[in-house]
């Protein structure tokens, strides 16, 4: 059984999202999903308009998902890769070389992480630059 790994803000969740998880669980068996902590999306990019509870439930009732980690770290480590028995660590295609190595350094170094299409044309950011114009 290959267990499948992937981190996500999921906030507003779209059918980008539907479509990365798509992709995610075609890549193994069981598919696990880290939603990053309020604290650390804002770090990195903004903080979620969503809370975690709701954004953990947007993502459980995704046909393509098994689990559900809440309070996902940024920065995968070994610590995580190994308490969760990961097999394969997925993301969009959407993160620069650099990003994506500071990012995932360690599932990289192991051979374990792939990268996915990003659905281009949707995303949260464009969602909140929409509802900002009308």
């Amino acid at each position: 059984m290959i267990r499948v790994y992937a981190d996500m803000v999921a906030d507003l969740f779209h059918y980008g999202h539907v479509e990365f998880l798509q992709q995610v669980s075609a890549l193994g068996d069981y598919v696990m999903i880290g939603i990053n902590a309020d604290d650390v999306c804002e770090a990195h990019k903004r903080r979620p308009i969503q809370s975690m509870q709701e954004r953990i439930a947007a993502v459980a009732n995704c046909q393509y998902v098994n689990e559900v980690i809440p309070n996902a770290p940024w920065i995968i480590d070994p610590s995580w890769i190994e308490k969760y028995n990961i097999d394969l660590v997925v993301h969009g295609d959407d993160y620069s070389d650099e990003k994506r190595r500071e990012i995932y350094r360690i599932p990289i170094d192991m051979g374990i992480f792939r990268t996915v299409a990003y659905t281009k044309g949707i995303s949260t950011t464009e969602i909140i630059r929409r509802r900002k114009a009308l």
